[in-house]
This record gives structure tokens, C-alpha cells and sequence, in this order.
């Protein structure tokens, strides 16, 4: 964790779809910002076309001394910058370098939910949709267990990790 005067990186939460316009004002005013994006797919009734999406939809990341953070929080868009317990939550630089990297190579990358192995998640997409259960299993082949507790029974079935949400 930063020591008062010293540099570190920080989430700001964001009013829905003003990532970038945050990250402009950021800019202008002097303050190192990373808003990590992604090339989608974007469909219309008439059309299909590829536009820049922020990996992570409300939010942008700063690199700034907690004890100066009215440029940040006045800009226009900013909700807040994430605290717990009162106090501004400072984020791992690895964690920052290494979504960095991902970002700027040549991988195909998809936003995908935080989700736990043991979570509730909820199918949304796909021939099994609407069915809940408990992941058991992430990745590649991520299993969903459905378990009908009275009488101490479950069946397991794969799913798409992006399929599933959690609940």
C-alpha cells in the first residue's frame, strides 16, 4: 500500500458509458490514466461495426497521490474513486502491468464476470438458459452442478464460462 506522497494506482467508478470523456479530462489535467479497452463487434438494425469498449464498463484507473485527489473527483462523469472503509483502495501495480500487457498484445480478449468456483451463477445464454446451479469448475471446461438438496443428489454439466453469471 502507497504511504502518504507517494504514487499508486486507484479505480475510479464512472456514470455509465463516460469512460472515455473521464479519461480525456484526466488526461488534460495532467493525470496518469489507464482506461484498458477491447475491439467489439457492435450490432445496429442496419449495421455491424467494430467499436473500442472499456474492458471494464465503469471504470478507469489513475495513478495519483491519495491525499490529491480533487482532480480526479471533480471531473465531470466521476462518481468516486473506490474505497473501503473510507479510505481510497489502492490496486497492485502488478495487477495494473499485467492488464496492461494483456491489452496491448495481439490476444483476443473477452471481458468476463468474476465468478468463484462454488459460486450461485444463473445460465443466460445458450441451450441450458435460465437454469441455476453452482459452478464447479472454471475455464475451458467449466462444469455447472445442479443439486437437488432433499434428497442429497446433483448432476454436473458443462458449460461456456461466458454463459454463466453470477447470481
Amino acid at each position: 500500500m502507497s504511504d502518504a506522497g507517494t504514487l499508486g494506482w486507484y479505480a475510479v467508478w464512472t456514470r455509465s458509458r463516460a469512460e472515455k470523456s473521464v479519461r480525456d479530462q484526466l488526461i488534460r489535467r495532467g493525470v496518469e490514466v489507464f482506461l484498458p479497452t477491447v475491439i467489439q463487434w457492435s450490432r445496429w438494425k442496419d449495421r455491424r461495426k467494430q467499436v473500442e469498449w472499456p474492458l471494464f464498463p465503469g471504470y478507469c484507473f489513475v495513478n495519483i497521490d491519495p491525499r490529491h485527489k480533487l482532480p480526479v473527483i471533480s471531473c465531470d462523469g466521476v462518481v468516486h474513486i473506490v474505497s473501503v472503509d473510507g479510505k481510497a483502495a489502492e490496486i497492485p501495480e502488478e495487477q495494473i502491468t499485467a492488464i496492461r500487457q494483456l491489452v496491448d498484445s495481439t490476444l483476443a480478449l473477452d471481458p468476463c464476470p468474476f465468478i468463484e468456483e462454488g459460486d450461485p451463477v444463473r445460465v443466460v445464454a445458450g441451450p441450458r438458459s435460465g437454469v441455476k446451479g453452482r459452478l464447479l469448475r472454471k475455464g475451458t471446461d467449466a462444469r455447472l452442478v445442479v443439486s437437488v438438496e432433499l434428497i442429497g443428489r446433483a448432476v454436473s454439466v458443462q458449460v461456456h464460462a461466458a454463459d454463466v453469471r453470477a447470481l
